[in-house]
């Protein structure tokens, strides 16, 4: 599996250490981010999931691939506001990010993730 499952532990050390920098986004990765917020009974997610899966894999070593189930990390949801899912974060190396809500087709996502985070 080329994407990422976090929990808040884990966000902490991979992402952004909101904990110790509150207020401040310092995105801690090596390479961009693609954060998947999610949730086990939402169709739109399920349907996004192997799209996803296929991509990371296309992507791999280029872009790091998170999900984030929006039912077990309330305080990450909550840390971006997320309202709906899925909801997708683009993260580039500087920090700034990019949302996109709703699934997403393969064609659409490889290029959002070219445009935005391979750019």
């Amino acid at each position: 599996m080329a994407t990422i499952h976090l929990k808040k532990a884990d966000f902490i050390k991979r992402v952004a250490d909101y904990e110790n920098n509150p207020g401040e986004f310092k995105f801690l990765g090596d390479k961009p981010a693609l954060i998947d917020f999610y949730a086990e009974w939402c169709g739109p997610c399920k349907m996004l999931a192997p799209i996803l899966e296929e991509v990371s894999a296309k992507f791999a070593g280029k872009v790091d691939f998170y999900k984030i189930n929006v039912d077990e990390e309330e305080d990450l949801a909550s840390l971006f506001g997320i309202r709906s899912i899925p909801t997708l974060i683009f993260v580039t190396m500087d920090g700034s990010m990019q949302r996109s809500q709703g699934a997403m087709g393969k064609v659409q996502l490889e290029e959002t993730i070219k445009s935005v985070l391979l750019k």
